[in-house]
């Protein structure tokens, strides 16, 4: 097996075309990531961003692994944090050090660009297990509440 992780650029359309669709089969929430698919041309504004970064992991041409990331600009210091929006890891190629690797990477671009912390959020339950575990080995747990708060229009209801 040769995996590499590939940084992808803004010419890199439909290799983020081939994450999304790994990750909706490795979620099983097609909802999610197959169901309304981004056009071409606004993957292509996402991937020109700075802001976005997606690293694959690729095993002869086929997206094995993937992170989906953002890097947050703080406004207190000169300085940005960068958010692990999703990561993933085919089945097949799990317990390979693909997930590592992936997140080693992340780390290299991170310390670049000047970051100074890479954060992930990860559910409580047994399904999420293998990505405790992950995170534990590479960081240290924080004990946080995590929020949703809808962005429709509550403006009516004043």
């Amino acid at each position: 097996m040769s995996v590499k992780i590939v940084h992808l650029s803004k010419n890199d359309v439909a290799l983020l075309q081939s994450i999304n669709a790994m990750f909706s089969e490795v979620f099983d929430d097609e909802a999610s990531y197959s169901a309304n698919k981004p056009s071409s041309s606004y993957l292509q504004t996402l991937l020109g961003t700075s802001s976005f970064i997606a690293l694959a992991a690729v095993d002869e041409d086929k997206v094995v692994g993937a992170i989906a990331a953002y890097e947050l600009q703080k406004f207190e210091r000169q300085r940005s944090e960068i958010y692990i929006y999703d990561l993933a890891v085919v089945s097949t190629h799990r317990r390979m050090g693909i997930a590592t690797a992936l997140i080693q990477k992340l780390k290299a671009i991170g310390a670049a660009r000047g970051a100074y912390v890479i954060y992930v959020q990860a559910d409580k339950g047994v399904e999420e297990q293998p990505a405790i575990e992950l995170y534990s080995k590479l960081g240290t747990i924080e004990d946080v509440f995590h929020f949703d708060i809808a962005v429709e229009d509550d403006s009516k209801n004043v």
